[in-house]
């Protein structure tokens, strides 16, 4: 069938009619049926009569930044489960640094007090026990050489009426040097008894000295019988006062000089093991105290981070407490180590050397006496008097005929200059070592006085080459201005000042030495300890309080 186009359908197909219109006919577009995304609500596709709507714009940002979005979520967990970790370790962590820091003051606690004890100890050993007991043993040689020289001088003066003024003196001398001894002896007795080599030394002397008294009681009794005059003693008084002397000088000396020398070898060995301890030991006070400071730093430190604070003040009280407490210690510490050195190296080798040198210069004295009073052993006693001279102040090559002009020569060198010393012996060492205010006046009084009475020697001797005995016996007992026993005298004097004043030191350095480290040090430094541990845990309490 013609259509009103005057086209006919082509057999075989069919679809809508179609219109007829002034342009050309376009076949109507298909309708398709909406896709859904699983709901109700339709999806436009594409072909529609109406194109699709766009994405909104959040919808777009949403779909860039959704993958970066979805690597954060992890990142927050882990932060939230960190800091979650960190809340629950905070209270471990401040127990930690408190237990450390509690450690560490208790352990410079243990260190200063440990340091301060044995330096007090070995104070009391030097200054208490041992440095006495040496002068005491010095004493007892010098009382046991004045003796005999008193012995020496009764058998010399014998029974002339001229001397018997001198007489009475010499012996009241004799009996008060006698007392000496035996109360030096007792006392030396008692120090003894926990050193096995000086109980033995001190019973030998004990032993032998009633021998010789014995003696020399016997030589007195035969010289009144004799009434022999003066400087020349019968021979039955002269062989019993020489088995006196003999027994003193072979015996009794020795054996007091054992108890100086075990005396001296204990205050050596504690004086030196005391200077090594106490240097060690300020390290250690040191160690410790700064192992403290910086736990309480580190301590504070975590306090304020954790808990936003900028001070703990019962932490920062414990640390000024600690650094007062350490320079205290250390200042204590290097306190004893100077109170030790005074004592030892000031004093006491100056008590030892000038007691010897009075005990010597004393038997020397002796010497002169026995000089005149033997002739048969004049020469051993002339050499005597000389080894005992050089043991006073040594001239290296020195004769008895030219001492005197050296010794002039080198005091003269010493006066110009006191920082030289041209000679040794125990005047030599004390010179040396002067320290104390008028210790060096006296010394030299002590050489000045050393250089006359060896020139009264050599007139003593002068005048027995004279064949004038009883001009020498009276120039060597004369106590008058000028004699030698009155020179003697003066340089006995100037010995016992300068051993005063080495004594007084020696006494003020460990009584110093008592007032640092007494009981109110240790008071005072277990209430500091006691105090900084209690206010660590203070500080720490109230922030430990904030987990519970």
């Amino acid at each position: 069938m013609a259509g009103a186009s005057g086209r006919t359908a082509e057999p075989g197909k069919t679809g809508p009619p179609r219109t007829a219109g002034p342009g050309p006919i376009e076949s109507a577009p298909r309708s398709r049926v909406p896709r859904t995304t699983g709901g109700n609500t339709p999806t436009p596709g594409p072909g529609t009569g109406t194109s699709a709507p766009r994405p909104a714009p959040a919808r777009r940002a949403f779909a860039l930044v959704g993958p970066a979005f979805a690597a954060v979520r992890p990142a927050r967990a882990a932060a939230g489960r960190n800091r979650r970790g960190a809340l629950r370790n905070a209270p471990r962590l401040v127990r930690t640094l408190t237990a450390l820091c509690l450690a560490a003051l208790l352990a410079a606690g243990a260190a200063t007090a440990t340091v301060l004890t044995g330096a007090r100890a070995d104070l009391d050993t030097i200054g208490h026990n041992a440095a006495p007991q040496a002068a005491r043993a010095a004493d007892l040689y010098f009382a046991l050489n004045d003796m005999d020289a008193q012995a020496a001088n009764l058998l010399l003066l014998g029974a002339d009426p001229d001397y018997a003024t001198l007489r009475k003196q010499t012996q009241d001398a004799y009996e008060q040097r006698r007392a000496q001894a035996g109360t030096d002896l007792q006392r030396a007795a008692e120090a003894a008894s926990g050193d096995p080599a000086g109980r033995v030394a001190v019973q030998n002397v004990l032993s032998e000295l009633g021998r010789y008294e014995a003696l020399v009681a016997r030589a007195q009794l035969l010289e009144e019988q004799a009434h022999a005059p003066a400087g020349k003693p019968s021979a039955e008084a002269l062989d019993a006062y020489r088995q006196a002397t003999d027994l003193l000088r072979q015996q009794l000396l020795p054996a007091a000089d054992q108890v100086t020398a075990a005396n001296s070898a204990t205050v050596e060995h504690s004086y030196h093991a005391q200077r090594a301890d106490l240097a060690a030991g300020r390290w250690w006070i040191l160690a410790a105290g700064v192992l403290a400071l910086a736990a309480l730093a580190a301590l504070q430190r975590t306090l304020t981070v954790r808990f936003h604070r900028l001070i703990n003040p019962p932490l920062a009280a414990v640390t000024l407490l600690t650094c007062i407490a350490l320079t205290a210690g250390l200042h204590l510490a290097g306190r004893a180590d100077d109170h030790l050195t005074v004592a030892k190296s000031n004093a006491y080798d100056s008590v030892i050397a000038l007691s010897r040198a009075r005990a010597v210069a004393y038997d020397m004295n002796a010497d002169e006496s026995r000089y005149l009073t033997d002739p048969a052993r004049a020469a051993a006693y002339e050499q005597t008097f000389f080894d005992k001279t050089q043991a006073v102040a040594r001239l290296d090559g020195a004769t008895l005929g030219d001492y005197d002009a050296r010794l002039r020569s080198a005091a003269d060198d010493h006066r110009a200059d006191h920082t030289t010393v041209p000679f040794g012996g125990f005047l030599g060492a004390e010179l040396r070592n002067i320290t104390f205010p008028g210790e060096q006046e006296a010394a030299e009084r002590v050489l000045k006085a050393f250089q006359q009475y060896q020139l009264d020697d050599r007139k003593t001797r002068s005048l027995r080459g004279q064949g004038r005995l009883k001009d020498a016996v009276t120039f060597n007992t004369g106590t008058a201005p000028g004699q030698s026993n009155a020179d003697f005298a003066l340089l006995g004097a100037a010995l016992d000042d300068v051993l005063a004043i080495n004594r007084n030191a020696l006494g003020r350095a460990v009584a110093e030495a008592d007032d640092d480290l007494d009981a109110s040090t240790a008071i005072t430094g277990a209430l500091a300890l006691a105090a900084a541990l209690a206010l660590t845990a203070l500080g720490v309490r109230p922030r430990l309080r904030e987990y519970r």
